[in-house]
């Protein structure tokens, strides 16, 4: 489907040929060692290795290697070729909109390569087939807990399907096949095979999108064996660690201290109650699950799916989306601990919990799965790029101080600037994938009961089910007026096209079919649904692009007596660049929210609606003042305005504060 769907929005428009035009190009001399790189310090707490270079990545470099055709030791990370895998999936994806003969060879170059560097049997990882430094003595599989093996291998497979799917190269998908066999004759619930789930879940996901490609079964099965042995044994891990020696000689030494809890081994995955450990792992993992339970019809393991779901996006989800709390192992930590300037919520979370959400539609038509979507479409994961598409943020905080991340161990891991590569590089070719692939979660298509579910408001055109074409127009997020026609060829049968009316909208919106005012449809779940017969169909919506003011739960203690402030599903933020530091000194009226002012900038930030709002900012007190003071002795305090500009594009132009929850005035 998402081949005949072409996204015109204007915003995205300019996304999608940044990453055609900039990313693509940059990320591939990066990976290629044809520009060299300053990384800063690992915002996860790796410590450093002389297998890993500050200045090259040689990522492609150790492909050719493990492919007999150069000599070099393994350099980089373990999951090093992931990021070759995940730039050809973008690849793919920008090919499928912007073909590019030059792009293509280059890709099918890369295949190729791929294919030499592949072992008969199938398996392909080129720090133990380098067998160079600390991977010298390293046997496949003897240590899954720590070698990333099976989530290097399930990125290839997500990219061969998606480059196979666009370009129709069989290779890509061949060695797909041939890799996924390996791992069947590894795995699996026969007597003699590994009975233990990857360390970082991907390969679930992957084999599912592999079945969907081919059909064939035994990669189904495989898919599901690898979330149903998890945690069957929670001492699996603990048993291959000590396998291997007393830990002089791991990968990640700190990984032998996770406890069950974190790596989600303490009990089956059926029965885990709450979202727990590295975040990334944790929705990685659930989009296989969610996409599984589809597939198989597994009732239990879809109400495992929407259990961690709920979890997550009720009590563990940031304002922007963005999720993972702690820089101490990149994790969840408890309820309601969603702490705003040491967060970790790391890039990569953002786009897998979009993935989650996109599964979770496919499953059933939900309001609230679409409205998480929205919040990283334009929040959260598009935060993780700049808009010059060459650098990139690993971790999202939603408040920013140079001197606290220059001088507080605590707050290191929160860069002040996108940087231009990372050592763990796991974020750059993710958000340019997502970005590059938009065009797949605009809508969910039912053909068995003809129904289209638009959920997201991208412009696009799209041709859906058998010839139904769907044209939607608007200017969003800047404006609220969206017009969808639906067009069923003349001996079709119809169609139901299912709208999203969105959560801040929910209370007043309108809505017209064919001209008629069509606004007392019922709102199911989330959704009024209009059904079109043979001809074409009009549905015209108006949202409500007020300014508005957000609370936080009062169970956040980090945002108690804290305001937010949106317009349409764009959350805004204040920056220094705009308002005279320190920005903890304004304060909001609630009632302000109604004197707010929202004007376009085509000229700032490659255009977007700025927001100018009321205030009350505190003066500094002078600075021999006493550390305290009686409370009758407060600050003065003026009123003056604020500007506001959407968080996504926070630190594009210098160095300095940043907030996006401010004290409410008393």
């Amino acid at each position: 489907m998402s081949e005949k769907v072409t996204v015109t929005s204007p915003f995205w428009k300019r996304y999608r040929e940044n990453v055609v035009k900039e990313v693509i190009p940059y990320q591939w001399a990066v990976i290629n060692d044809d520009q060299k790189i300053v990384v800063p310090k690992d915002p996860g707490g790796n410590d450093d290795s002389d297998e890993v270079s500050n200045e090259w990545s040689h990522a492609v470099r150790n492909l050719r290697v493990a492919a007999g055709e150069e000599k070099a030791p393994f350099n980089g990370m373990v999951f090093q070729d992931s990021d070759v895998y995940k730039w050809l999936e973008e690849a793919a994806y920008a090919l499928a909109y912007a073909p590019d003969k030059q792009l293509q060879d280059l890709c099918d170059q890369v295949v190729d390569l791929i294919a030499r560097a592949q072992e008969p049997d199938g398996y392909l990882d080129t720090p133990f087939q380098i067998k160079s430094g600390s991977y010298e003595h390293r046997e496949r599989f003897s240590q899954i807990q720590q070698s990333h093996e099976m989530y290097v291998m399930g990125h290839y497979i997500e990219a061969a399907v998606a480059y196979n799917e666009v370009t129709g190269n069989q290779q890509a998908l061949d060695v797909a096949i041939k890799m996924a066999d390996c791992l069947n004759t590894y795995f699996g619930p026969e007597e003699g095979k590994i009975h233990g789930a990857d360390g970082h879940p991907e390969i679930e996901l992957a084999l599912s999108r592999l079945y969907d490609a081919t059909h064939e079964e035994r990669f189904l099965r495989l898919a599901k064996y690898f979330i149903d042995v998890r945690g069957v044994d929670p001492e699996f891990y603990d048993k291959q660690n000590e396998a291997v020696g007393d830990g002089s000689t791991d990968i990640f030494p700190a990984m032998r201290e996770w406890s069950h809890e974190y790596t989600l081994t303490a009990r089956p995955i059926r029965q885990q109650q709450t979202a727990e450990g590295h975040a990334v792992r944790v929705v990685y993992l659930l989009t296989g699950i969610a996409h599984i339970a589809r597939l198989t019809g597994d009732a239990e393991l879809k109400e495992t799916a929407e259990r961690l779901w709920a979890n997550i996006v009720r009590r563990r989800m940031y304002i922007t989306g963005n999720i993972g709390s702690t820089h101490i192992g990149e994790a969840f930590t408890y309820d309601y601990d969603l702490p705003n300037d040491m967060a970790y919520a790391e890039t990569c979370a953002s786009v897998g919990l979009s993935f989650v959400a996109r599964q979770m539609l496919e499953m059933d038509t939900k309001g609230e799965y679409a409205d998480v979507l929205e919040k990283q479409i334009f929040n959260g994961a598009i935060a993780g790029i700049s808009l010059d598409g060459r650098h990139f943020y690993y971790v999202n905080p939603q408040e920013a101080y140079p001197e606290a991340s220059e001088k507080s161990p605590d707050h290191a891991h929160v860069l002040m600037h996108r940087a231009e590569w990372f050592e763990c590089a796991c974020c750059p070719a993710n958000i340019a994938r997502f970005i590059a692939s938009i065009d797949r979660y605009l809508y969910t298509v039912h053909e068995e009961t003809r129904q289209i579910v638009a959920h997201q408001f991208i412009a696009n055109e799209a041709e859906l089910l058998d010839g139904v074409k769907v044209k939607q127009e608007s200017n969003f997020p800047w404006d609220g007026h969206v017009e969808i026609s639906v067009e069923v060829p003349q001996g079709s049968k119809p169609v139901d096209l299912s709208v999203r009316i969105p959560s801040w909208s929910r209370s007043q919106y309108s809505l017209s079919v064919n001209g008629a005012e069509a606004s007392d449809l019922p709102l199911v779940d989330g959704f009024v649904t209009v059904h079109a017969e043979a001809g074409r169909t009009v549905v015209a919506l108006d949202f409500d692009m007020s300014v508005k003011f957000m609370r936080a739960n009062t169970a956040i203690r980090h945002d108690a007596g804290k305001i937010a402030v949106t317009r349409g599903p764009v959350v805004y933020c204040l920056e220094e660049e705009d308002n005279p530091a320190p920005l903890w000194q304004y304060q909001l009226e609630p009632d302000a929210a109604s004197k707010a002012s929202a004007q376009y900038k085509a000229d700032e930030l490659e255009g977007v609606e700025v927001l100018t709002v009321p205030v009350v900012r505190r003066t500094s007190d002078p600075q021999d003042s006493p550390l305290y003071m009686p409370v009758d002795e407060e600050p003065a305090q003026e009123k003056t305005t604020a500007t506001f500009i959407p968080y996504y594009a926070w630190a594009n132009r210098s160095v300095g504060q940043m907030q996006v929850w401010l004290d409410s005035a008393r």
